[in-house]
This record gives C-alpha cells, structure tokens and sequence, in this order.
C-alpha cells in the first residue's frame, strides 16, 4: 500500500486528472459514460482517454462495457484505503490534527439525532424533477422533514408541464417558486442534513462543500422538459418522471434514519438512486 499511495497522489496531482477524479466522486455510483466525461469536462476524447488509462492504472477509477459504449466509476474501495492510509499515517488517527476528517475507525458508526432533517433536492433548471422532490417530499413527511429545492440555472417559472401533474396529483402548487442554488449557500441558509442531485448536470457542476457534511446522493433521471412530440407524449414525459420521483422519496422517508449509523445511511440513499430509477406510479 504505502507504494501506491505517491502514485495516486501523483496520478490527482494533475488538474484535469483531478477534475475528472472529483467529478466521478460527485456521480458515485453511477457509472458514467466517456462521451458524457468529455462534454461536461470540455475535453478531447483522446486527452480523456489518457486521463482515465492514469488514474484506472492508479487503480482509482474502473472501467466497464456497456453493448458498444464504456462507463467509469470511481473504485471506493481504493479511494477509501488511500484515504484511511493517510489519515493514520499523516494524522496519526488523531481527529485533533485532521479536522474536520474523522478517523476511519470511527467513521459513520454514530446514527443521526432522531429530529426534523433538512433536506435540499438540486437540478440544473429547478422548474420540473427537483420541484417534484420538493413536492412529494413535503407531501408524505412534512412532519419529519423541512424541504427544499434548487437550480444552479433555475429558469424563470416553473414549466407548465409540471405544475399540472402535481396539480393532478394534490399538490400545493402555491408554495412552489423557482430557486438559485446561491440562496441556501450564505450564512443564514438552513444547514442540511442530505442534498440529493435530481440531474445529471447539476451533479456534474462544482459546488461548494456545505457545512455540517450532509449526506448527499445522485438520483439522476431524464429531464422530461426535453421530450419531444405531441402534448400527449411530453406530458406522460413528465408524468414517468413524477412517478420515479415520487418512489425515490417513497424509498427515503421510510428509512430508519435515527436508527442508521453514517456509512448504512449513505448506502441506502445510494442504493434508492439505482434501484428505483425507471419505475414508474
């Protein structure tokens, strides 16, 4: 191990190396494809390629086949042993010298107060998917959770689209408002217990860390604002997305949080990104 650790740390010594590192960090776990890498990075497929052949040999990074395309994700098993090595070589164990890091041995075994969580759900729009969040969420546990919802390019209203299905479907539209990212990031923002990313390009984005460390999560779906067709099709568009929302955050609330140390907490909300995405209610 201790030979493999200047590797690695040379491998993210490089920028570009580091951002492509760090943005597969942002989509764990989701395996993301290389034409996607190269557009959100602005990269050249031959200079990706490089990259991720580095850090894969770096053993920070797995590659897989998916029929004629690849994928990649970060290899948390790695990324974990790296990061304990350095904490109990560099620190020592010792939380004193490393915070905010909190040792690996202790890492995540203490659950979560039993209280009212704040909870922020993030697209790049925040007119459709991270509103449908919003809305169910607020809808079957308002009583456990304070909700919010946000867009790092948040359009001007909320699409019609939307609105009418959580109208349909007995949501308070009144309450509902478009949103920049940048109102819950000052001083007097609410600190959050969990920020879930609703697409794949606000996931992609760089954004500042938040205080207090929430758990955080991917749950990217297809953004139904771009479907296509007649008002028929673009509204069952919005319709499944609606549905797959709502079962990601059916999944979430009857979590045992209080009950649930750190590191079972964020599997879960991981495991309700992947095994949920595509149903449809």
């Amino acid at each position: 191990m201790e030979a493999e650790i200047p590797a690695r740390l040379s491998t993210l010594g490089h920028p570009q190396r580091l951002a492509v590192f760090r943005l597969l960090m942002r989509r764990y776990p989701e395996k993301v494809p290389a034409g996607e890498l190269v557009d959100a990075l602005d990269l050249k497929p031959s200079t990706l390629s490089a990259y991720l052949a580095a850090l894969m040999q770096a053993r920070l990074v797995t590659q897989e086949r998916d029929g004629t395309s690849l994928r990649y994700s970060t290899d948390m098993a790695e990324v974990r042993r790296t990061v304990d090595y350095l904490f109990l070589d560099c620190c020592r164990g010792r939380p004193d010298l490393c915070t905010p890091v909190s040792p690996p041995s202790t890492m995540g075994t203490n659950p979560m107060s039993d209280r009212k969580y704040n909870v922020l759900f993030i697209c790049t729009g925040n007119s459709a998917r991270s509103i449908f969040a919003e809305s169910v969420l607020r809808a079957e546990a308002s009583d456990r959770f304070e909700v919010f919802s946000a867009g790092t390019m948040p359009r001007s209203e909320l699409n019609p689209f939307a609105v009418e299905v959580l109208e349909r479907k007995g949501h308070d539209v009144s309450v509902l408002r478009s949103k920049n990212l940048a109102e819950f990031q000052g001083p007097d923002a609410p600190r959050f217990d969990f920020v879930f990313t609703v697409c794949n390009q606000a996931a992609n984005e760089e954004c500042p860390a938040w205080a207090g460390q929430p758990v955080s999560a991917h749950w990217g779906l297809s953004d139904p604002v771009k479907a296509e067709g007649t008002r028929a099709e673009k509204s069952l568009a919005f319709h499944q997305a609606y549905g797959t929302v709502r079962n990601r955050i059916l999944a979430f609330a009857a979590l045992p949080i209080a009950s649930l140390d750190r590191i079972s907490l964020q599997q879960a909300v991981d495991d309700i990104g992947r095994t949920t995405a595509g149903e449809f209610a």
